[in-house]
């Protein structure tokens, strides 16, 4: 069994650091479209870890959801 709780907490902290930039408002386009690269590659790293099936449409998921957030992200100035 291959653990996945480093890739947890960081996505968990990525999406932290990403709520505290949109309450803080301002220039965040850029900080943002960073946040979900990173984000992008730990649903990466966590698909490719998953043993189970589930974990890995879950995680292909995530990739999607993420793609879309970053679309919108780089509308942001």
């Amino acid at each position: 069994r291959i653990d996945v709780a480093e890739e947890l907490n960081r996505l968990s902290a990525h999406l932290d650091e990403v709520e505290r930039i949109l309450a803080k408002g301002g220039s965040a386009g850029k900080r943002l479209d960073f946040l979900m690269q990173e984000l992008n590659r730990e649903a990466n790293t966590l698909a490719s870890k998953s043993v189970a099936q589930d974990v890995g449409g879950v995680a292909m998921e995530l990739k999607l959801l993420i793609e879309q957030m970053r679309e919108q992200v780089q509308n942001i100035e």
